[in-house]
């Protein structure tokens, strides 16, 4: 997740064709170098993932010994430092100027032991194959790294019956890597895949890829999607950002008729609608998320790009990144199951996988 200021950078490239070398940049300094703050901000981010991982392995019954959770910690702070290393390499080759990523821990217990990373940018270029190319290598270089982690993480998984838990939420990408390392499409009605460690942070990988990429404001997906369709994105970007809530509504309705069709003549309607609210609960975050981005940047959605057109390999690079979005878009990134009498779904446990 790359984060830019509240003005705009001027920088200007020579994008005339596929090859053409960028003949300027963002102009100015790279933000200031604050090397205690962006190691103490790792270690407590080390520290709550592996916390968050032992409390995983213990039942959340208790972190110590705190060890046990690097498996997990481990690979997930690798596959988000890849992803902030790839924005911060690629735009200081493209002279803009970029922070070390500062990393943002979450106490334990509380999701995925962090909220990610970010780098600041004290301006954001307006060259746009600058800009496409800074906001892609991120979400391309955390996917690198967290697919083969996944399949690694998969092959020392089990696969057994269906019990009450969280359950992960599905995208093409996993459920294809699961059909391939498992030979089965799962969940099923019947089983699932009980994740390690490593595979959940491998998941929580794909997770924090495909909400990088939402087409809004300043995240990833937003400066792809301005870079490509320009200035005019703006206006749309601020409308599919109110539709947000739209989107948890549906995914509302949608769990709770999918509860109903699990659970037959034993569904009752309050477990239901309490297993609907949690799947539904993430897209009203990335609403209120996406909503505070806007006001610490002034009230912008995304700063001007010039109108210059993108070359045939930054085009294809779009079109590439709406691939991948589509492959690890995930509608539903964590719900409650239940199996067995309906008055145990209040009282699921996490054996299944951690929640975001």
């Amino acid at each position: 997740m790359s984060r830019g200021p509240n003005e705009t950078g001027s920088g200007q490239g020579r994008d005339d064709d596929d090859d053409g070398a960028d003949d300027g940049d963002a102009g100015g300094p790279p933000p200031k170098s604050r090397p205690l703050l962006h190691v103490g901000l790792f270690l407590a981010t080390f520290l709550t993932t592996t916390a968050t991982g032992a409390l995983e392995a213990h039942r959340m019954e208790a972190i110590n010994p705190i060890r046990d959770g690097l498996p997990y910690s481990l690979p997930l702070m690798f596959i988000l430092l890849c992803h902030e290393l790839g924005h911060y390499i690629v735009a200081r080759l493209h002279g803009v100027p970029a922070s070390l990523p500062y990393f943002i821990p979450l106490p334990p217990g509380l999701g995925l032991g962090t909220l990610g990373a970010v780098i600041g940018m004290r301006e954001t270029t307006t060259n746009r194959k600058q800009l496409i190319d800074v906001g892609a290598a991120g979400p391309l270089a955390g996917l690198a790294v967290a697919i083969p982690i996944l399949v690694y993480g998969l092959m020392k998984s089990e696969v057994g019956p269906l019990t009450n838990g969280l359950q992960e939420g599905n995208t093409i990408l996993y459920a294809v890597i699961k059909w391939i390392v498992k030979g089965a499409w799962l969940p099923n009605s019947e089983a699932d895949v009980f994740l390690h460690p490593t595979a959940k942070a491998a998941w929580a990988g794909l997770l924090v890829t495909m909400i990088n990429l939402l087409p809004i404001g300043q995240l990833d997906g937003g400066h792809i999607a301005t870079a490509y369709f320009g200035n005019r994105y703006n206006r749309f970007a601020e409308r599919l950002r109110n539709l947000l809530p739209v989107g948890g509504i549906m995914v509302f309705f949608w769990v709770l008729y999918a509860t109903q069709r699990e659970a037959g003549s034993a569904w009752r309607l309050e477990p239901g609608m309490y297993i609907a609210l949690m799947a539904a609960l993430p897209w009203l975050i990335w609403f209120g998320m996406v909503g505070l981005m806007r006001r610490l940047t002034g009230g912008m959605n995304h700063p001007a790009v010039d109108e210059k057109p993108l070359p045939r390999s930054r085009r294809a690079l779009f079109w590439l990144m709406v691939v991948v979005f589509v492959g690890v878009f995930m509608p539903v990134p964590m719900r409650p199951i239940l199996v067995g009498p309906p008055d145990q779904a209040a009282d699921v446990s996490t054996s299944a996988s951690l929640g975001p």
